[in-house]
């Protein structure tokens, strides 16, 4: 899954709402065109799309894109791989998804501490 390790190599995701896919590739360090790939292949992935077809991703979307990119650049799952991989992690993707969380506001009070100080 998701490690650390990883996820320190990738910017940490913004207290936002919604995330334009330009802002989701910067994010996750994919490509557009790989995102909108993605959506047909693994179908808990599906963001907002609102007028002229533009897609907004929510915080969920971007965490569940961050492990996709994990299994299938780090630890070498195919595309059917990590879909049956998914499939069987629920449980496992919501505490995974809660210590992510948990991880990014831990940093981002440590960032308020300093200024602060």
């Amino acid at each position: 899954m998701l490690e650390i390790s990883n996820n320190s190599e990738l910017p940490t995701i913004p207290n936002k709402r919604y995330f334009t896919i330009g802002e989701v590739s910067e994010l996750c360090d994919v490509k557009p065109h790989v995102l909108r790939y993605w959506e047909q292949e693994f179908p808990d992935l599906t963001p907002v799309k609102r007028r002229g077809n533009r897609r907004y991703y929510q915080r969920q979307d971007v965490i569940l894109i961050r492990q996709i990119r994990s299994l299938l650049y780090n630890e070498g799952y195919t595309i059917g791989g990590a879909r049956q991989h998914l499939a069987g992690d629920s449980v496992k993707d919501d505490r995974l998804q809660s210590q992510q969380l948990i991880k990014q506001l831990r940093t981002e009070l440590e960032d308020i501490l300093k200024i602060l100080r």
